[in-house]
């Protein structure tokens, strides 16, 4: 009996020590920017959607007359007396992928040209702080470190001897 109790107790001592793990790593800094991020992130795509479908596919229409949209129809299904979403629903839709694709490439391009941007500002930061180090003279030791150093040398000193 004593055994089943003491197991339930490091159970639930096992459980707290999860809950707490996992409150300190969900309210740290990184974590909130993260979800931030990925809430822009999903209001940046319908942007980019709306960039694609508006102004990139119909770009893409008018060069030679390449058509964007578009389906395949299957060769084994009967399509006569199917409404145009029952069509759109049993046809491969490469328009929509083809979409998606791009937006895809746009997105990426986009985060890319973010992250070089932020490592341009991080290393110029970083190239400032050091030529401030290196620029500052090392501070003069105290008077303290001074005698210290003394004390330390002469008990070499006197340890060589013996």
């Amino acid at each position: 009996m004593a055994d089943k109790k003491e197991v339930a107790a490091k159970a639930a001592e096992k459980g707290k020590g999860f809950l707490k793990e996992f409150k300190e790593f969900a309210l740290k800094g990184n974590v909130m920017d993260m979800a931030v991020g990925v809430l822009i992130g999903g209001a940046f795509s319908g942007i980019v959607t709306a960039l694609t479908n508006d102004f990139i596919n119909p770009l893409i229409s008018s060069i030679g007359g390449a058509e964007i949209a578009g389906m395949i129809r299957l060769p084994w299904v009967n399509y006569e007396g199917l409404d145009a979403d029952q069509i759109k629903a049993l046809s491969l839709d490469y328009g929509e992928f083809a979409t998606t694709v791009i937006n895809f490439l746009i997105m990426a391009l986009i985060i890319f040209l973010l992250m070089k941007g932020i490592n341009k500002l991080m290393s110029i930061g970083k190239k400032k702080q050091e030529e401030e180090a290196a620029a500052a003279p090392p501070p003069e030791p105290t008077k303290e470190e001074v005698l210290l150093t003394e004390i330390r040398d002469l008990l070499a000193a006197q340890n060589k001897k013996q």
